[in-house]
């Protein structure tokens, strides 16, 4: 049994439904969903001419390797309605893999762990409410090191809101 984080964002239609469907199928067909964040709205990262993002992760216990991880995950988005646009333009939902284990894989389909995750706070504020003790397989530094000195203007939890 393999242990993968994975952070889940939109900000397209009914942001909070899809957060939590995401949060269904990923326990229905990848494994067991051990810990789950709250979620947090974030301002617009890399594009910035879009709507707020809700955001969120969870950590799961999961038998699938890296690469079917992969494949539930962008067959998930498709089943719900994501629609391929702009690099960091809108979506439905997102739904990426940032750790699996201590795995460090540099495939052209698939970078673990995800790239840039160390820079974005959407990803490592809910990050480290589930996972902030999981070290960086490159840095050997935790996600709770790498929130300590981290700018989090632009997320605000969602204290009403259960995914």
């Amino acid at each position: 049994m393999s242990r993968a984080a994975l952070a889940l964002g939109a900000n397209v239609g009914d942001c909070l439904g899809a957060l939590r469907t995401a949060a269904e199928l990923i326990s229905l067909r990848i494994g067991a969903v051990t810990s789950k964040s709250r979620v947090y709205e974030t301002v617009p990262w890399g594009r910035t001419n879009q709507s707020n993002f809700l955001n969120a992760c969870v950590v799961v216990e999961t038998e699938l390797s890296p690469f079917d991880l992969l494949g539930e995950v962008k067959t998930m988005e498709r089943e719900m309605g994501r629609v391929e646009r702009a690099h960091w333009g809108p979506r439905e939902i997102d739904i990426d893999i940032i750790f699996y284990d201590d795995l460090l894989l540099d495939d052209p389909k698939l970078k673990i762990p995800h790239p840039l995750m160390e820079m974005r706070g959407f990803v490592m504020v809910p990050l480290a409410e589930v996972a902030p003790d999981w070290k960086h397989p490159i840095y050997g530094w935790t996600v709770a090191e790498f929130l300590d000195g981290m700018n989090r203007d632009g997320i605000t939890l969602m204290e009403s809101y259960e995914f």
